[in-house]
């Protein structure tokens, strides 16, 4: 029985109202739930940028994969190698700060380098950036204080070094190249 993964996929889309919303609605039909979904603008101001943390089999993986390249709003999809990228997440946390703990919870911003953007009589809000596993080592250590918000950007990505294969064809001759454009036969 093949085991779930956890893959992060970048898209290349058209900057247009509702391209979100179409692969969004991809993703939910096909059954997967979206762990984090971050849009961006990018280099070139009619593409954006969707990048998708999900969990499934390789093959349900690969699925999805080939059906979000068929829509006529993608450009390039990618998944993006564990090894090789850099991944983001932003997490903005308050938490009840008062003369009691807020030592230990600059020593523990400190160690964690989060900075403290706010600090009121009985709050501190924290920020802190960094992947996804730094994340979730702070706020565990944070639940031992009483957490009045919190806001949690979702995984932003790109591969380390310079252009990357999936980079350097035009998108419509990287898709012609691997697969049918919509519409088309197979022969």
């Amino acid at each position: 029985m093949e085991s779930n993964q956890r893959r992060v996929i970048s898209l290349l889309v058209d900057n247009q109202s509702g391209v979100l919303a179409r692969v969004s609605n991809l993703f939910c039909r096909r059954g997967f739930n979206i762990d984090s979904l971050t849009v961006s603008a990018t280099n070139d101001p009619t593409v954006s940028r969707i990048t998708v943390s999900v969990s499934g089999t390789e093959k349900e993986l690969q699925q999805l994969i080939l059906q979000t390249e068929r829509l006529e709003v993608t450009r390039q999809v990618f998944v993006l190698n564990e090894s090789t990228a850099l991944e983001r997440e932003l997490l903005l946390l308050k938490v009840v700060a008062n003369v009691t703990n807020r030592a230990e919870l600059r020593e523990i911003a400190g160690i964690y380098k989060a900075k403290i953007i706010d600090l009121s009589p009985d709050s501190m809000v924290f920020e802190l950036t960094g992947r996804p596993e730094k994340i979730d080592a702070f706020l565990k250590l944070m639940t031992d204080y009483q957490i009045l918000e919190q806001c949690r950007t979702g995984v932003t990505a790109l591969e380390r070094g310079g252009m990357h294969q999936h980079m350097q064809k035009p998108s419509q001759e990287v898709r012609a190249a691997q697969f049918p454009l919509p519409g088309t036969r197979c022969h």
